[in-house]
């Protein structure tokens, strides 16, 4: 079974729209969690009026410590193996839940399963397309330079057991979770990339990190996550990073050959 988990606090613009998608999927093996945090603006009244008529859609509505509480109640939540995060704002392309449950059975525990993304700006129009290729923690603490991380959990799915290795989201970031939790978990699953777009991101204005990059704060916490998992890197690891980042307009055979050497003086030092 798949679980997507939509935390959700007075999202009465999008949760509709969001319930819908997930029904739409036609997926026999999906179960849709809502956690809504005390929503007062006719939020809960939709979700109760589409969960008495899908036995699939599964809700609690209480108040929480963030959005990093509401997703760890929803894991706490799920039936499934599998998990997605699906905010109330964002969508999924048609029949993608039923690709990922095609996908995850050949997949070993615990996989990250990551896709594309669109991401819609304030006019309806696709800004750009997220494809986050790369996902080797010495590639993501290179942010934009090599590549950037999955911008929306909409495009990734994961077995639910990797939290046991890597614990859950933390719930004094409620910023950055997303971000943390990559470079986490890129540590401790089998990583896999499909080059297919399954989500849609709506970046637009009144959103939480819209209103981050506003104020600019965004970069800044972005950065501070990726140093953080930077400095915890092994030696040999940080130097390769660091010529990486030194020579990043270089001529790409450079890259490929401070990995190879990388990886000879690793051999090396562990006989």
């Amino acid at each position: 079974m798949i679980s997507i988990i939509t935390p959700v606090y007075n999202g009465k613009r999008f949760i509709e729209f969001c319930i819908k998608n997930v029904i739409e999927q036609n997926c026999p093996e999906a179960e849709h969690i809502i956690m809504d945090g005390g929503s007062t603006d006719g939020t809960v009244e939709i979700i109760r009026h589409y969960a008495g008529q899908y036995s699939h859609i599964h809700w609690i509505s209480e108040k929480d410590k963030g959005q990093s509480d509401a997703m760890n109640k929803g894991i706490a939540m799920a039936g499934g193996e599998i998990v997605g995060f699906l905010n109330a704002d964002d969508f999924y392309e048609p029949g993608v839940l039923n690709r990922i449950a095609e996908l995850f059975k050949t997949l070993p525990d615990p996989t990250l399963l990551v896709g594309n993304c669109n991401v819609w700006d304030d006019d309806g129009k696709i800004a750009e397309v997220n494809r986050p290729a790369k996902l080797k923690i010495t590639d993501l603490v290179l942010k934009r330079r090599i590549n950037m991380c999955p911008l929306n959990p909409s495009a990734y799915f994961y077995h639910k057991s990797l939290h046991d290795k890597i614990g859950l989201y933390d719930i004094n970031e409620h910023y950055t979770l997303d971000i943390d939790f990559i470079c986490r978990a890129v540590k401790s699953a089998h990583v896999r990339y499909v080059d297919e777009i399954w989500g849609n991101y709506r970046q637009i204005a009144g959103t939480k990190t819209v209103r981050d990059k506003q104020n600019g704060t965004c970069s800044a916490r972005y950065s501070r996550v990726m140093e953080k998992y930077r400095k915890q890197l092994p030696i040999l690891q940080r130097m390769e990073v660091g010529v990486r980042d030194s020579y990043s307009g270089m001529i790409p055979f450079l890259f490929a050959t401070i990995g190879y050497i990388s990886k000879k003086l690793r051999n090396l030092l562990t006989g």
